[in-house]
């Protein structure tokens, strides 16, 4: 442990100040995060006036459609908050993503907006998706069912060329916030293939492997402290490398850092979990290029539940619309539907830690 607990004293940065130093250098930065963890929403709200002050003025969000993307603007830069209005607008995406932390977001970037002069400009938050079209979908995953759900294309690409036509292309920087593997910029996951040699193929494709491939240096991913896969199991795991960041921060009194895995000996650490099947040796940089250690995981909560969520909303929009039916199921009644809506943000039951 001395020689990573040495490096940190030496190179400690905030997961704040990490993240708008790696800006000095990059375009675009994806945040990998395991969805719904209060303390990575929380740190992304106390970033935007420090964004902006670095001259970074947009913030992408996988949750958020785009043919909602006027709407949104001209919700964080009104005179007047909507509470409805953010509800609607994240409803329109997601019918099940009841959580605060997410819409707290939207009401940041309108109280920062809000504070700065009438003529300055304003920060945006930009809706990296659409709204798909779940109605129907009969629970089997094949290419004509996909193609009616994701009817404007692939969620990745059609997410790479927002990125690139409203970003990139423009000379503007972005912080991207995703789910952990949407932002893998060079790594290729493993999933099973039951005819392949080793059983096993990898899987690209993802956001911020289309972005890197096309923009090299310009894209910079960073991973949220989470758990791993399991290899055996494929369930949640804290050990191996992630037990290894815990048991270093532990030494530095759990202070919220940031650092480098490109590099530095922060990368070495080994790890065994799933992404792992590929390597005789893998460790935490062939997976990602920066880390963030914001608590341990034990201690980390879920989001928070927004029971106003479903006003005047007809229950009958939410099961028509309820994504990924084959993962959870279409939820009778509302007494359902919310236990689905609590039981995804009861982290000691989703990490198996009961």
């Amino acid at each position: 442990m001395e020689k990573y607990i040495k490096y940190l004293k030496e190179n400690f940065l905030t997961p704040e100040q990490y993240i708008i130093s790696k800006f000095v250098e990059h375009d675009v930065i994806l945040l990998g995060e395991d969805h719904a963890v209060k303390s990575n929403l929380d740190l992304c709200i106390k970033l935007i006036p420090l964004l902006y002050k670095a001259g970074i003025y947009n913030f992408g969000m996988e949750f958020g459609a785009s043919e909602d993307q006027a709407d949104l603007d001209k919700l964080i830069t009104g005179e007047n908050y909507d509470e409805m209005e953010e509800r609607r607008l994240m409803f329109n995406y997601n019918v099940k993503w009841a959580y605060n932390e997410y819409t707290d977001i939207y009401k940041a970037a309108w109280k920062f907006n809000r504070s700065l002069p009438k003529d300055a400009k304003k920060f945006r938050i930009l809706n990296l998706s659409y709204i798909y079209n779940w109605e129907g979908f009969s629970g089997m995953r094949t290419p004509i069912n996909f193609k009616k759900i994701f009817h404007k294309g692939n969620i990745e690409a059609f997410r790479a060329n927002l990125v690139e036509r409203e970003i990139l292309s423009k000379d503007e920087k972005l912080l991207i916030l995703t789910g952990t593997p949407h932002a893998f910029t060079k790594f290729k996951n493993p999933i099973f293939d039951g005819n392949a040699d080793q059983f096993f193929i990898l899987q690209g494709g993802w956001l911020g492997n289309r972005l890197y491939e096309k923009f090299g240096s310009r894209i910079f991913n960073i991973i949220l402290h989470q758990p791993a896969m399991n290899i055996n199991t494929l369930l949640p795991d804290t050990t191996s490398g992630i037990k290894t960041i815990e048991t270093i921060m532990k030494s530095l009194g759990n202070k919220p850092v940031g650092f480098d895995l490109l590099n530095t000996v922060m990368g070495d650490i080994p790890d065994d979990s799933y992404n792992s099947i590929l390597y005789k040796a893998f460790t935490l940089k062939e997976m990602s290029d920066g880390y963030i250690f914001t608590k341990p995981i034990k201690e980390q909560q879920g989001c928070t539940v927004d029971y106003s969520y479903l006003e005047g909303k007809n229950f009958e929009e939410v099961q028509n619309n309820w994504p990924d039916n084959d993962w959870n199921p279409i939820p009778k009644d509302e007494d359902n539907y919310w236990n689905e809506v609590e039981s995804y943000v009861d982290l000691r039951k989703r990490y198996l830690m009961e």
